[in-house]
């Protein structure tokens, strides 16, 4: 998305979020995929909050000497990290007894909730796409045998 031209110092303090990948030859590739080609590699992870600044950096410096379109980060600052919900009495109550059996604070003990129920809904969905492509390998293998 074409964005009207900044001063560079303005673009340089956005941050814009990246990808880490293993590589199997070993190391990890940084990716920014809000950057059109702006990657770098590193041999551990020591070495990558440098080595990605120093990319996405550059990478910003070029594309504005250059006069090249500077696409604004995808995911913006806005997320406070907050956000207010109405739940009935006797849930809040049972969850706040639970966090005090627990011995941490309310907010730390949803939060422990939300996150493991978001984890484990990505990895049901894995786990889903994993069976379905293990069951076309078996229909293929079948229909094969039976040519």
């Amino acid at each position: 998305m074409a964005t009207t031209r900044r001063p560079l110092e303005d673009y340089l303090a956005l941050r814009y979020p990246f990808n880490v990948i293993a590589d199997p030859d070993g190391g990890y590739v940084v990716v920014f995929p809000d950057l059109p080609g702006c990657m770098t590699q590193v041999e551990s992870l020591d070495e990558l909050p440098a080595m990605a600044e120093e990319a996405r950096r550059l990478w910003i410096e070029t594309a504005h000497e250059q006069g090249h379109d500077i696409p604004l980060p995808s995911h913006p600052e806005g997320y406070s990290g907050k956000f207010n919900l109405r739940l009935p009495r006797s849930l809040h109550r049972s969850l706040a007894e639970a966090a005090e059996r627990e011995g941490v604070s309310l907010n730390q003990y949803v939060l422990s909730l939300l996150s493991r129920r978001d984890s484990q809904a990505q990895i049901e969905s894995r786990l889903k796409q994993l069976s379905e492509q293990i069951e076309g390998l078996h229909v293929g293998r079948r229909v094969a045998a039976g040519s």
